[in-house]
């Protein structure tokens, strides 16, 4: 999103985490820009059962928690690698002066963030399917989406079902029965436990 060596000459900073270690967590105050150069990280909460609610999942060039920076809240999520990531962190304040400086950035940051509440939409939509093919259906559309090639099973799903049902509320066994039934449908096709869309 933002050029690396841009990120570099205001302040940014490459940081490594491993799979599963955590970036920030929710009730933290927000102190820096995110930017992942290679790896995945999901944003997510847990219910009062513990049940994981997946937020979104992040991988190469995405940024993320950064509309948090422009508000005095507490992160409503927390950020954890889900393998091992390299990401770039900038300080709060070198982030607000790059886009003061840099309109062009400006203007990234803000379609980057319409682009997200575009995905926030579809997903409150999406809880209010009953059906779980309609909701995994719903959320392969959007995923797919970004894909060029829109023919049938061109677009491989980069989440395992664990994912897919943490992103939905559906838990994981439902998620398994559907893909199975989608399959039978011709809506995706499974190979070596791929799911191509």
């Amino acid at each position: 999103m933002i050029l690396e060596n841009l990120l570099i000459s205001f302040g940014a900073e490459m940081k490594h985490y491993k799979t599963g270690e955590i970036i920030f967590r929710e009730e933290e105050i927000p102190m820096h820009y995110y930017q992942i150069r290679k790896g995945k990280i999901k944003l997510n909460n847990y219910t009062e059962e513990g049940k994981e609610f997946i937020q979104n999942i992040f991988s190469n060039g995405h940024s993320f928690g950064e509309s948090l920076l422009f508000v005095e809240h507490h992160y409503p999520m927390n950020a954890v690698a889900i393998e091992d990531s390299s990401v770039f962190r900038m300080p709060k304040s070198s982030f607000l002066n790059l886009i003061q400086t840099n309109p062009e950035i400006s203007l990234s940051i803000y379609q980057c963030l319409a682009e997200r509440m575009y995905h926030k939409y579809i997903m409150f939509y999406n809880l209010s399917f009953q059906n779980p093919g309609s909701k995994l259906k719903l959320l392969l559309d959007y995923l797919k989406s970004y894909h060029e090639d829109k023919t049938p099973y061109s677009f491989q799903v980069p989440l395992t079902r664990q994912q897919l049902a943490s992103l939905t509320g559906l838990c994981v066994e439902t998620v398994i029965r559907t893909i199975k039934q989608m399959e039978k449908d011709q809506i995706v096709k499974i190979e070596k436990r791929k799911i191509y869309y």
